[in-house]
């Protein structure tokens, strides 16, 4: 059920980034001036094997999802709160709803399974494997097929993408308690206690907190047994969403397009495709560090460093939404600024 995963992904190439860096030290300004808006030109041209890379053509995806550990009371929200945002995706009044009308970006929202049942609705497209996942704190969170059933449908949505002329795709998340699933995992895949990780989520006080924490505790306990493989944690832990987000990552670099990591939710995911499938990090710009407490933990862990620190923790893809156009301006400078030889600008002396 599982094969594709391991197609191959291609590695950012050294050569390839020697010749976009020496470009890049050629532009009209002193080398480093223009700081990681350098890095990330020089990265996003090595990557697509040209000195003129391009994210022009760009869209939002929004997977959705409820989670059946949210009747354990670890969320300041009411589970129905999921669904009410995807019709607020719909009709356009969402955070991430304004981004995309800003930069012109195509939103799509893909329902994955929710609790409550939605009509056909503008921008919505209705892939329901279930009617969210099963507590995990009782029982594993999805089954087997149900996990490859989310696999496959991100794929689909990225090969869409892709076929499309996509060069790099914003993937954001909906799901009340999902904050909770994504500490789950990332305690079992890295041997934590959820007291490292475990924030506010939606806007938990101190009791709700502890509350939380003593949740996802119970429920390590209670799974210790089958908590073996990448795989295994995320089918027992996960959301439908969330692992719609890891095999969005995947086959992002499968099919040798960049993707852009909002924050928490998405970092968890880009954590776990790159624990499956490593060359895959190459592809993958983190856009922001988000209030979440453990979220600094969780780059910390993929040794990455994020491009701007907000402190939003709204999710949908938001803040890799705000950072898209800094992508787009790097991008730019690289391609349209005159080298020295060209402008006859003097370079450095010394």
């Amino acid at each position: 059920m599982f094969e594709w995963l391991c197609h191959s992904v291609e590695p950012i190439n050294e050569e390839d980034l020697e010749h976009a860096q020496h470009w890049q030290n050629q532009l009209t300004k002193p080398q480093g001036s223009l700081g990681a808006l350098e890095a990330i030109a020089v990265t996003i041209s090595a990557l697509q094997k040209t000195l003129n890379p391009s994210v022009n053509n760009a869209r939002i995806v929004i997977y959705a999802a409820d989670h059946g550990i949210a009747q354990e009371n670890v969320s300041a929200f009411p589970q129905t709160v999921t669904a009410e945002m995807v019709e607020n995706f719909s009709s356009g009044g969402a955070a991430i709803s304004v981004l995309s009308r800003q930069h012109k970006l195509p939103l799509q929202v893909v329902n994955l399974g929710l609790v409550s049942n939605l009509p056909e609705m503008a921008l919505v497209e209705h892939h329901v494997i279930a009617p969210g996942t099963q507590s995990f704190l009782l029982k594993t969170a999805m089954t087997e097929q149900q996990l490859s059933k989310a696999f496959n449908i991100a794929k689909e949505k990225v090969d869409q993408a892709s076929d499309n002329g996509c060069e790099i795709l914003i993937a954001g998340e909906m799901g009340i308690a999902n904050t909770s699933s994504a500490t789950a995992l990332v305690c079992a895949l890295k041997s934590m206690h959820p007291e490292q990780l475990t924030g506010s989520g939606t806007g938990l006080d101190n009791n709700g907190i502890q509350h939380k924490v003593q949740v996802i505790q119970a429920a390590l306990a209670q799974h210790k047994k089958r908590l073996n493989t990448t795989l295994e944690i995320l089918q027992t832990l996960g959301g439908f969403e969330i692992a719609a987000l890891v095999a969005t990552y995947i086959r992002c670099a499968q099919r040798s397009m960049v993707a852009l990591v909002d924050g928490f939710i998405c970092s968890v995911a880009a954590m776990i495709a790159i624990d499956i499938s490593p060359n895959c990090k190459d592809w993958l710009i983190f856009s922001h560090q988000s209030a979440e407490q453990g979220h600094a933990r969780i780059l910390k862990l993929i040794d990455v460093k994020p491009l701007l620190q907000f402190d939003m923790r709204l999710g949908e893809g938001s803040g890799a939404a705000l950072v898209y156009p800094l992508i787009r301006s790097a991008c730019l400078l690289h391609n349209e600024m005159a080298s020295f030889s060209s402008a006859s600008v003097s370079q450095k002396r010394l």
